[in-house]
């Protein structure tokens, strides 16, 4: 069963299953691109008065959890960037297959991920929170899972792990309170502020499990950004008041503790954090048949 389950562990593709991973991962990658491009700058038309682009749904439902769609933009072009970087390893001539296999092993996750986060985005745009809630839960599954079978120790993390696993994870987290606080009923009334005053340092103990445990500098730097653009967000939204500051105080403490794992690893030294390493899935890509 093994040979037909996409997600499986295998010590090797066929050059067919290989073509089948490029096309699929090309298309779905070329496919979130576009969607979430076209809906930052134009407004879906005939889809209700619900309907809005991106920002404009941040605008319209101000909530605890509101973000800077700035800084929210410009985590999207370096990600979309960077998953550029990841497809150049996939598509890599034979005789690099090392590189082909790092890219590989994380394949399916990947297309699932494309295909999650375009139907959010189709959700969000229209106005369908709770079913767009539903993509982000169903994709945090998966881009979890992916996680735990392809850590950050396992694969390049410039141009695999972190385009592939710990970008969209991080931004999925962070998007499942966003999303969600537009969801809830009377999401601005004084008990919804003070559940998120307590959930926003969620981001924070999220993000210490995979920079203390697992050295993940990837994902630090990935939360720390989001944690800005919330924290920015709701300063321009509403000055006094305390989520802003707890976002702030969210980013500068998750960014020091990045900094002090990342700066060993980036000097060969080992960091001073319990790290579990997983090993890589080393076997050659391609049937000798």
């Amino acid at each position: 069963m093994d040979r037909y389950n996409p997600f499986s562990r295998r010590e090797s593709r066929t050059r067919s299953e290989l073509a089948t991973y490029r096309v699929l991962t090309l298309a779905s990658w070329a496919l979130v691109v576009a969607v979430s491009i076209y809906y930052s700058v134009k407004s879906p038309h005939g889809w209700g008065h619900n309907a809005h682009r991106i920002a404009v749904q941040n605008r319209l439902h101000p909530t605890a959890f509101s973000l800077n769609m700035i800084i929210v933009y410009i985590y999207f072009i370096s990600l979309y960037l960077s998953q550029a970087g990841y497809l150049g390893h996939l598509f890599a001539s034979a005789h690099q297959s090392e590189r082909v296999v790092a890219a590989v092993a994380v394949g399916s996750h990947f297309i699932v991920n494309n295909i999650f986060h375009t139907l959010f985005v189709l959700l969000f745009v229209s106005g369908h929170f709770f079913w767009a809630e539903v993509m982000l839960l169903l994709n945090f599954v998966n881009l979890t899972s992916l996680y735990f079978r392809h850590p950050s120790a396992s694969h390049p993390r410039g141009l695999v792990h972190t385009p592939t696993v710990a970008g969209p994870l991080a931004w999925t987290f962070v998007a499942i309170y966003w999303n969600g606080a537009i969801m809830v009923p009377h999401a601005q009334s004084l008990a919804m502020r003070i559940l998120a005053n307590v959930f926003v340092w969620a981001i924070l103990a999220y993000g210490l499990f995979y920079v203390m445990i697992y050295a993940d500098y990837s994902m630090g730097f990935a939360l720390s950004i989001l944690a800005a653009a919330l924290g920015t967000g709701q300063f321009l939204r509403q000055i006094v008041a305390l989520q802003w500051i707890f976002a702030f105080a969210v980013m500068s403490i998750l960014f020091l503790a990045t900094v002090a794992v990342a700066v060993p690893a980036w000097t060969g030294r080992e960091p001073s954090v319990l790290v579990i390493s997983r090993d890589s899935e080393r076997a050659p890509l391609l049937d000798e048949q």
